[in-house]
């Protein structure tokens, strides 16, 4: 149901999995099945997964998941009731993602497109370039990493100035890219066709960012590495720096600038613009600390208090 009605993406669909299976898991040890499941049952559940100090948000996070399993039962006619209907969320304190000043990205995207020339010939250059424009493509069009790595190599065939996005939900939506992103891609697919007419056995692969013989697009997990190895050297600490967090600067830096919310929300595909309200709060955030650092009156208050 989650593949064929809501569109999830394998990621999600083996989320799911690992926390309905564990409820099952429990069900089983309490000597029940989900036929006789109760609301107490889902409550003792979360309450162990308390006790062996699993995060409110990774408890909420698997309440969600069988609450679809229950609402899936009833729809399907599997059950009468929805035991989990009446469990209230663990509560959650909303922690601000994680951004990159302007600076920090400018500095992560010069170090990339730096080691493009540096990086010699053959295998080690493709590779850097590859990674280059990667990270153009993802800070000019706040992609979801998992919709980034998976994009087709024919992506860019109708236009090269918009990506068509299917995200979750299989909900599309049009992402511009600027004038960096599409020179970076330029030179990728220039450097992805040199490889393939180099070793004439392989065949053209259908992925815009593909790894090894080309049957299979670079993983999430990979780019990841390459991106903290890049900020590594970039002299920026790896533990601030993931493909979320270059999202998360994405919608920041625009918001910062004037862009409208609901602009916003469009471009990063949010179901729901409260989720791309953070970002807002982040700005706010960042303005107060300005001024509580700069302002002479707030340093004197400062200074008088303590």
């Amino acid at each position: 149901m989650l593949m064929a009605e809501r569109g999830a993406i394998p990621h999600t669909i083996d989320a799911y999995s690992r926390d309905v299976s564990g409820f099952l898991a429990f069900l089983a040890a309490k000597g029940s099945g989900v036929q006789d499941a109760s609301a107490d049952h889902v409550r003792g559940f979360l309450e162990v997964l308390s006790r062996k100090g699993l995060a409110a948000s990774s408890r909420a996070r698997k309440l969600s998941a069988i609450r679809q399993f229950f609402r899936f039962l009833l729809s399907e006619g599997l059950r009468k009731d929805d035991p989990s209907s009446a469990i209230d969320s663990p509560k959650l304190g909303r922690p601000l993602p994680k951004i990159l000043s302007l600076a920090d990205v400018e500095t992560l995207i010069g170090t990339a497109k730096q080691a493009c020339g540096v990086s010699g010939e053959g295998g080690g250059q493709r590779r850097a370039i590859r990674f280059y424009a990667l990270l153009e493509t993802l800070y000019a069009s706040g992609l979801r990493v998992s919709e980034l790595v998976a994009l087709p190599r024919n992506v860019l065939a109708a236009d090269d100035r918009v990506l068509t996005i299917k995200g979750k939900g299989g909900r599309e939506r049009l992402v511009p890219l600027n004038d960096a992103a599409r020179a970076a891609l330029r030179a990728h697919l220039a450097s992805l066709k040199e490889a393939e007419a180099e070793a004439e056995c392989r065949a053209r692969s259908p992925w815009l960012f593909p790894t090894g013989n080309g049957a299979q697009h670079i993983t999430r997990q990979r780019f990841g590495q390459e991106l903290k190895a890049l900020a590594l050297s970039s002299g920026l600490d790896p533990a601030r720096v993931s493909p979320h967090v270059l999202r998360h600067a994405f919608a920041s830096h625009l918001l910062e600038r004037g862009a409208d919310l609901r602009t916003v929300q469009q471009l990063l595909g949010h179901a729901d613009i409260s989720t791309t309200q953070i970002y807002t709060h982040v700005i706010e955030e960042r303005l107060r600390r300005l001024v509580e650092d700069h302002h002479p009156l707030a340093q004197a208050h400062l200074t008088k208090r303590s």
